[in-house]
């Protein structure tokens, strides 16, 4: 198996398609709520990404063709007063799951995330979905703990739009 992971031209149609398709199959997926993306989503996802400051999107690509994605964002650490990268959605077309795609993905997120100075990866992960815990725990990632406190949650709440922006 020949996978390369890439930086993402989000000016290359082939790219825009890969991102959206690849994101769409695991919307489609149990883990990804089983419904697939809206066609505003569809349409708008891309030019968000592109239109985000800190994106970074990175391509598994094999035969020529997206097989996988990082999407990841860059943040700040209070405490260490450096970057930080997020994984905010690691996704492998089901077909290519088991074959290190994820752990091809997450090793080139980190490689980006140190060329950047960051100080730490961080993703959340739903607590079922097993496979990938396992994958995440050995590459490293542990529960973020502060001092001698219990592990941190990650909370949401979600936002109305307003009617007219």
């Amino acid at each position: 198996m020949d996978v390369q992971i890439i930086d993402a031209d989000l000016t290359n149609p082939a790219h825009r398609a890969g991102i959206v398709d690849v994101l769409n199959a695991y919307a489609c997926d149990p883990a990804g709520g089983a419904e697939p993306l809206s066609a505003e989503v569809r349409q708008q996802l891309v030019r968000g990404l592109e239109a985000h400051p800190t994106s970074v999107v990175l391509l598994a690509i094999a035969d020529q063709r997206p097989i996988g994605i990082a999407v990841c964002f860059l943040g700040f650490s209070t405490f260490r007063a450096r970057p930080l990268l997020n994984i905010h959605d690691l996704a492998v077309l089901r077909q290519w799951r088991g074959r290190g795609v994820g752990r091809a993905l997450l090793g080139g997120a980190q490689e980006r995330a140190r060329r950047r100075g960051c100080c730490r990866l961080t993703l959340e992960v739903q607590d079922d979905n097993r496979p990938a815990l396992a994958l995440y725990r050995q590459f490293g990632f542990d529960h973020f703990v502060v001092g001698q406190s219990a592990p941190t949650r990650f909370l949401v709440k979600p936002l109305d739009l307003p009617v007219n922006p």
